[in-house]
């Protein structure tokens, strides 16, 4: 038996995939993109649902038996470290299972929200955080690691909570600047022929939390970054929370009193149809990586692929959340524009 997920006319040119198993795989070549724009037909199996056995995506057309592997990354977002509920123990775990694995990254992507959260502890709490998780990331790696700040790794900003006055030499996201070791909130690189550009996706809305986008400042400077690339160099997106995803509207599991989909501004970037506008005018931009919602989909439209990539933490060191088991992302990255992506669960057991 089969499950269909039908084509919905109103969401032309969008295509999605959920995993519904604790591992897929999908892979996408450079020339897909022009030739599949409408929805697809999405196939499940039933047996898949009711087992948990793996599920692969076959739709995809065969990549290019030339192109040659430049790169392969294992993107592990929110870790949500904490001193309860063995947090440490999972991050451990999850960090053998990647090194564990006989093809071996060569770069790791840290998506933000390392820590439990930031914004409501005070200096202590958050201090104890930020020691867990960069004792175990040096205990149990040695490969490099890119960073990119997460809406709770930013301190102090819900101040009747944290205690923060704001003006205090780490206040805000210059504590997370400061121990990611990274060069500014946003940044990029350049590695194995493509280029890599980290954003920030956290801005703040005062004492009452924060929202989804990039300041005009960042706006800016991503055109530059963009308009800077040479045309025929590949692009990688990395944000902590979704430009694009339907995870976004399934992360609350409710619709409005008209059974509409609301998307809030803090699960998905309130300026994403900008950004996508941007991004049309550089089809070197292939991929976009993120997480924060904790699932995984995969959203392809108009030119771009769109990972949202779980969390290692699953449900908040409580197991799965919704569908998605605690796990984490292994990319690869070819010369030719391509890539291929794989949701890895490690088999963490939750603790009390």
């Amino acid at each position: 038996m089969l499950l269909l997920l039908h084509k919905i006319p109103y969401f032309a040119g969008i295509r999605w995939m959920f995993p519904l198993t604790n591992r897929f795989i999908t892979a996408m070549s450079s020339h897909l993109h022009a030739r599949r724009s409408f929805l697809q037909t999405a196939l499940v199996s039933s047996a898949a649902l009711l087992t948990g056995q793996a599920n692969a995506e076959s739709h995809i057309a065969q990549p290019s038996p030339v192109r040659k592997r430049v790169l392969r990354i294992a993107h592990f977002t929110d870790v949500h470290v904490q001193p309860e509920r063995g947090a440490a123990d999972g991050m451990k775990a999850c960090l053998r299972h990647i090194h564990a694995q006989a093809d071996k990254p060569d770069l790791l992507l840290n998506g933000g929200d390392a820590i439990m959260d930031a914004l409501e502890q005070n200096e202590q709490r958050t201090q104890l955080q930020w020691d867990i998780f960069f004792d175990t990331l040096k205990r149990e790696n040695t490969t490099p690691v890119k960073h990119c700040i997460g809406n709770h790794d930013v301190w102090g900003w819900l101040q009747d909570k944290s205690g923060a006055k704001g003006n205090e030499p780490r206040y805000g996201k210059k504590w997370a600047v400061e121990v990611y070791g990274i060069p500014n909130r946003y940044y990029s690189f350049a590695q194995a022929g493509w280029h890599f550009i980290v954003l920030d996706s956290t801005q703040s809305r005062g004492n009452i939390g924060y929202e989804a986008r990039l300041d005009s400042e960042q706006y800016e400077w991503l055109r530059g970054e963009l308009a800077s690339v040479k045309p025929t160099t590949p692009v990688l997106i990395l944000s902590h929370i979704p430009i694009l995803s339907m995870t976004s509207a399934f992360f609350l599991r409710k619709q409005d009193h008209n059974n509409d989909w609301t998307i809030q501004r803090n699960l998905m970037h309130a300026d994403g149809l900008q950004l996508q506008q941007l991004f049309r005018k550089h089809p070197n931009v292939k991929v976009c990586l993120s997480g924060h919602t904790h699932l995984v989909d995969r959203l392809d439209y108009t030119g771009v692929t769109y990972f949202c990539n779980g969390a290692v933490s699953g449900a908040w060191w409580k197991g799965a959340w919704q569908e998605c088991e605690p796990g984490y992302a292994m990319v690869n990255l070819y010369d030719d524009g391509s890539f291929e992506r794989e949701y890895i669960s490690y088999g963490w057991t939750p603790k009390e």
